[in-house]
């Protein structure tokens, strides 16, 4: 399904200007999101992301276009994948942004399915690095290159995820979360300065994670470091929390692990109030 100019479309062909920059440049944003019951998951905090972005990269936005875009979407169905995307809308050749930008949003959605949510994973440490010295690397941009490259080359290697360093060898995310490394009763993740994304989902372990009798924290950690926490799992909103089984060839015990059966339940718990649904309907 495609919203689009206020109307939504059975399938997602719309036209498109072949100048738009979003297309030409990867010059804009996207956000995905998980919808219930006819509900966004967490919609003031995908919003609000999704608007803050705009205005580092100076894209002007409506708020509460977005969130008319993504309403209207997730009253067509139970469980949904959201796509929402902001581009900088067409513009002459050059990479100087126009003066006046007329911005292009549109949003997508697909089933999504239990299955996924609090799936365990695999990591592939990918030798590609993040670059964090770019604002972008805190951004969801659509510039998305080197995580299609990697999420390649973790599949071709028998991998479901690939995992990033940045520049400076410090663990950063994986291709398309954020992660958290459990040592004892601290929780720790990476900072946003180590080329991190602030994921939604991030925001709610971090939110939650005293409740849960653990201590959490922001600061960088090593590939070693990760490899040898007690647990390690990844975030995302339609993953939601997923304990990662093996980092390379080093195997974790996050499965099962009671401080991560214990985050699970808490995000169940917050993904249903949001959503106005039975916590069974999330996973």
């Amino acid at each position: 399904m495609l919203w689009r100019d206020g109307a939504i479309a059975s399938g997602t062909t719309a036209p498109l200007d072949h100048t738009d920059r979003g297309l030409t440049l990867g010059d804009g944003l996207f956000d995905t999101a998980l919808a219930l019951g006819g509900r966004v998951a967490f919609e003031d905090a995908h919003v609000a992301r999704l608007v803050a972005g705009a205005g580092t990269l100076g894209i002007p936005v409506d708020p509460e276009r977005v969130r008319q875009a993504m309403r209207a979407l997730a009253g067509q169905g139970d469980r949904l994948a959201i796509r929402t995307t902001l581009t900088r809308g067409s513009g002459p050749r050059g990479l100087k942004p126009p003066d006046d930008p007329h911005p292009t949003l549109f949003a997508t959605a697909a089933a999504s399915t239990k299955a996924v949510a609090f799936a365990p994973l695999r990591l592939w440490p990918t030798p590609i690095a993040r670059n964090d010295t770019s604002p972008a690397a805190r951004l969801k941009t659509l510039g998305y290159g080197d995580a299609v490259l990697a999420a390649g080359e973790a599949a071709a290697a028998g991998f479901d995820e690939a995992l990033f360093r940045n520049t400076r060898g410090r663990v950063a995310c994986a291709g398309t979360g954020n992660l958290f490394a459990l040592f004892g009763e601290t929780l720790v993740t990476p900072p946003l300065s180590d080329g991190v994304l602030a994921g939604i989902v991030r925001a709610e372990i971090l939110a939650r994670a005293a409740a849960c009798g653990l201590r959490a924290e922001e600061r960088s950690l090593s590939l070693p470091a990760i490899v040898g926490a007690e647990a390690v799992v990844l975030t995302n909103s339609l993953r939601l929390l997923a304990p990662v089984t093996a980092i390379g060839d080093a195997a974790l015990g996050s499965a099962g692990h009671p401080a991560v059966d214990r985050l699970k339940a808490a995000l169940r718990a917050a993904l249903a109030r949001s959503c106005q649904v039975a916590e069974e309907m999330v996973a």
